[in-house]
């Protein structure tokens, strides 16, 4: 699922290529794309791009008459700028178009249009800009509820455009445990992963942003080569070179390194350990 970095690239693209445009025609090709009603899609015709903006994960234009197009890509969809590919909608500018393609067979990506800045907020899940929030309120949202830390990353009520990926990353930057329960985090912990939070989105929205240049995003992934630990199950670790472990649950799994992340201990995953049960390993100088 396009995250934070992903997302502020897709907008910046966008901003340098229909900011001001209008926006001619807009083509459904899915009918289960579009989930609003009211106002007509045809009423989003004809008016010019006044901005853009990311709520969470969503990405928002803003046109004439107070309208928001609001786009969804949830896992698998992606935009497309001047494609021919087969998509699920078309936005058709005066200066080009804007096709939105998804992968696989379930369709989740979605479209809103919506009228005034109240009902946009409606859309909007509510959790905190972490580049714009102090340590206290990072704090506040953190604990709000006792959860694993890697759940409350990725709850959008209280964390804004944070996912798997990108939750994987800033954990094993701040040294933490997927599993450790927020409630237990000692002061000194909640600094870390509010610092490794922000360093981590703000180094790989820069990296996008360089690798994208003047372009348009066209390899948007949850994983990437450079990433430290998610996606890379069984590959060495950056700091301390033991294999990135995985704990797999329904359709994502969470990757860690022992060593820097749980102070040695191998987490328990579900389904396997189960069945290994006495021959799961405990530690990771088991697998050396």
């Amino acid at each position: 699922m396009p995250e934070l970095p992903d997302v502020a690239v897709y907008i910046e693209s966008l901003g340098r290529r229909i900011l001001g445009a209008r926006l001619l025609k807009v083509r459904l090709l899915n009918p289960f794309l579009l989930r609003t009603a009211m106002p007509p899609i045809a009423s989003a015709e004809g008016k010019k791009v006044l901005g853009l903006r990311r709520i969470g994960k969503r990405i928002v234009l803003e046109l004439e008459g107070d309208l928001f197009l609001v786009i969804h890509l949830m896992i698998a969809g992606r935009l497309q700028w001047e494609s021919n590919r087969k998509g699920l909608a078309v936005l058709e500018f005066d200066a080009g178009k804007l096709t939105l393609t998804e992968a696989g067979t379930k369709r989740r990506a979605s479209l809103h249009l919506v009228q005034d800045e109240a009902a946009l907020k409606a859309l909007d899940p509510g959790g905190i800009d972490v580049f714009a929030a102090a340590l206290r309120t990072f704090r506040e949202a953190l604990t709000r509820e006792n959860h694993t830390v890697k759940r409350a990353l990725t709850n959008p009520h209280l964390f804004s455009g944070i996912g798997n990926a990108y939750s994987d990353e800033i954990l094993h930057r701040a040294r933490l445990s997927p599993f450790a329960q927020t409630k237990d985090l000692t002061e000194e912990e909640v600094l870390r992963l509010h610092e490794a939070t922000k360093e981590t989105l703000k180094r790989w929205t820069d990296r996008l942003r360089e690798q994208t240049g003047e372009g348009f995003p066209e390899k948007v992934t949850a994983f990437r080569e450079e990433m430290a630990v998610h996606g890379r199950y069984g590959k060495p670790c950056p700091v301390c070179g033991a294999p990135v472990q995985r704990i797999v649950y329904a359709e994502n799994e969470t990757n860690y390194c022992a060593r820097c992340q749980t102070g040695g201990k191998i987490l328990a995953d579900r389904a396997l350990s189960r069945l290994l049960k006495a021959s799961w390993p405990r530690n990771i100088d088991e697998l050396e």
